[in-house]
Parts: C-alpha cells; structure tokens; sequence
C-alpha cells in the first residue's frame, strides 16, 4: 500500500524548511508526498529577504485539486501566514473530512523574521486548533498561542493542557528552546496523561527547518497507522540523528540533514 501525506506550507527557497524540508522527510519515510503552497520565500540561512502570500483562491484551488483525486492518509500545515488562509485550510479540513491533521504553528523564521501576520494568531486557535489531531509548537509559540509564560516544567504542562482545551487532540511542546544544555525534552500531552522524549542537545547552529521536519516525520508515522505516541518517538530519533550529522552548508542557520536517519539504518 502506498500512503500519502500531504504538507500545507510555505516555499523555503533555501530548502531546509517549509516545502521542501517536509516533502524531503516523507521520501525518507516512504511516504508519497503532496503539497499546498501558502506562499513564497525568498530565504537562505541567513535569514528570510522576502515573502510572497499565495492568493487565497488558489490555495483553496490547490486543497481541492488534492481532495477530487488524492485523497492524504495524514496532512500537516506549516507557515499559513494570513487569517484568510487559515480559514480556508480549516474549511478544507472540515468539508474533506479530514481527520489526521497536524499543525505545526509556524511564527517566526530562526533569523527572528515574522511569518504569521499578527491577526492570524487568533484564526490558528479559532479556527484550525479545534480540528487538530495533533499540535507541535516550541516554547515561543505555545507562549503566544495560549498566553503563558514559560519559565518550568509546570508551566509548559499548564500550556499543553490550554492548548488541548482549544481543541487539538494531541499537543507536543517542543524542547529545543529549554535551558538544558545537555538534553532537549519534548512534552507530550494526550488529554490524561503527560509523555517526555528526550534526545541529547548538539551545540551547532545547523537547525533551520527542524520544527518543519520534526511535525512531518509525525504526519508520515500518523499517515502509515502509527500511534501518535509512536510516531513522536520517530521524529525524535530522525531530528535528533538530523542535527548530529549536519551537513555544514551556508553561512547562517543551516538546514538539518534529513537522510541521516536513513542512513543509520533505522526505518520504520
């Protein structure tokens, strides 16, 4: 059986993220990928010198054309930018039934550039959370998303639980942005009980794309039956073996290396 996952995101011209970070995952995952594109970037790992929205027409269009003939066993979506694409993808969402949804709220670029426009921030927890099956936000987003700061193990635990009352189904709390310098804990919240995966925490600035590529190696896992439970413990060896083994390319925030989990010789 072939499965399909489809990513709902923005182009990243420099590869790492975005697009083309999540279709590079799913081909390492054996996963048949298919995208949405919500708009265009001009970016390196230098940072991000421009960013071009997609019509919301053709977005909607885009979602459509997937939907009359291609039917996605999982999908997740990246950088929405705008309010009005937001709404267009929750009401794709709804009207296709579709059911295993990842969202990775994607805010801010590594380089500090903004990619969600500040109203959006309400349509993401309005309008796509509550048909969520699984949400992914870092320390920063899950901050903006549910309003609290911070600052301990509590306090991300209080966020995760906010962040499940908005509606998702399942909520990860990334660790990268945590202060140990040891170890990277993601937190996972099902609605009754807490999970913690650790990996250990490489000093390198090679990151960009890891958020993109930690919620697609989720939704691949999610498209082929995995549990999400599973599928997070996947995408925590496949970024963790992603930043060790980095490729060292560009002079800022390079991007992670995504065959490197193939490579080691661990498939799932």
């Amino acid at each position: 059986m072939t499965y399909k996952a489809l990513t709902i995101a923005g182009s990243d011209s420099g590869g790492g993220a975005g697009i083309q970070a999540d279709l590079k995952t799913f081909q390492e995952l054996d996963v048949y990928g298919m995208s949405v594109i919500t708009a265009l970037t001009a970016q390196n790992t230098l940072g991000v010198q421009g960013v071009h929205p997609v019509p919301v027409e053709f977005v909607s269009e885009q979602l459509q054309s997937i939907a009359d003939d291609l039917e996605p066993d999982a999908l997740k979506t990246g950088m929405l930018f705008s309010a009005e694409i937001i709404e267009t993808v929750a009401n794709h969402v709804k009207k296709h039934k579709w059911t295993r949804l990842i969202v990775d709220p994607v805010m801010i670029a590594k380089g500090g550039a903004s990619l969600l426009q500040q109203e959006a921030v309400k349509a993401l927890q309005e309008k796509l959370l509550p048909s969520a099956y699984v949400v992914t936000p870092n320390i920063p987003e899950a901050e903006v998303l549910t309003g609290v700061v911070i600052q301990s193990e509590e306090d991300r635990k209080k966020a995760a639980i906010k962040l499940y009352q908005m509606g998702a189904e399942h909520v990860v709390i990334k660790g990268g942005h945590n202060e140990d310098k040891a170890v990277s804990v993601d937190l996972h919240y099902d609605g009754s009980q807490f999970h913690t995966f650790k990996g250990r925490r490489f000093e390198t600035k090679h990151t960009h794309g890891t958020g993109c590529t930690f919620a697609a190696v989720i939704t691949a896992e999610v498209a082929k039956g995995h549990s999400v439970q599973a599928a997070i413990g996947t995408a925590k060896e496949f970024i963790t073996a992603a930043i060790e083994n980095e490729l060292g390319i560009g002079s800022g925030h390079g991007p992670t290396n995504h065959w490197a989990y193939r490579k080691a010789g661990v498939r799932t």
